[in-house]
């Protein structure tokens, strides 16, 4: 019998690939998906089923966070404040949503406990992100230590990070390599048809095609 690990999949490519990379070891994917009131929200979560349904995730949760709202402000829910189109910069952007991936690994934790998991897979990216806090090396091993130190003895869960160290041209050869349909991802922070192209999101996922020497399989506006 296989071991099972929660996979938290956004629709994006970064915890597609990570997903794919477990799935590709022999684990049972069990596949999470979080709708916080975000603007792509109807669009990630249409990649999140199709994703989920090219690693055979028989078991998935598609999980409204309907409260997000009412305790977090960002760019990516709130549409009085605009989205960053202008290039990345230093500093943590307003796209940044409040402890967003602690909320997120919070609830798989209790998943993974419910299932015997032994992992929670996430696609965290340290090197080439946007500044956000929580994607970093040392808050997942904070976290780590503080979700064992917050379960029962006998549950013992590791949150694996295995993009953290890549940027955006590796993850696009592994993803292709492995055989990611990253026609079906989704990275835009904008737009759900076509993605904007000039976003913070779609500028790190189009270096990466263009570093990589590929063609990536969505459509843009600007393209």
């Amino acid at each position: 019998m296989s071991k099972k690990v929660i996979c938290i999949i956004s629709g994006g490519m970064d915890s597609a690939l990570s997903a794919m990379m477990a799935k590709d070891k022999g684990y049972e994917i069990i596949a999470v998906h979080f709708n916080y009131g975000q603007l792509t929200e109807k669009k990630e979560k249409e990649s999140f089923h199709k994703i989920a349904d090219f690693l055979d995730s028989t078991i998935r949760y598609d999980i409204d966070l309907d409260f997000f709202k009412s305790i977090a402000t960002s760019a990516l829910m709130d549409t009085d404040i605009p989205v960053p189109t202008g290039g990345l910069t230093s500093g943590v952007p307003v796209t940044y949503v409040s402890f967003r991936n602690g909320i997120f690994i919070s609830i798989a934790t209790a998943l993974a406990e419910k299932h015997n998991a032994v992992a929670i897979i996430v696609g965290v990216v340290e090197e080439d992100s946007s500044g956000y806090p929580d994607c970093t090396q040392d808050y997942i091993e904070a976290m780590q230590k503080a979700i064992n130190l917050g379960t029962k003895d006998s549950t013992l869960i590791s949150i694996k990070t295995p993009l953290i160290h890549m940027n955006k041209s590796q993850i696009v050869r592994e993803a292709l390599f492995l055989g990611v349909p990253l026609e079906y991802t989704w990275s835009c922070y904008k737009n759900s048809d076509k993605a904007c192209g000039v976003c913070d999101s779609c500028r790190l996922r189009l270096k990466g095609f263009e570093e990589a020497g590929e063609k990536d399989p969505i459509e843009y506006e600007i393209l």
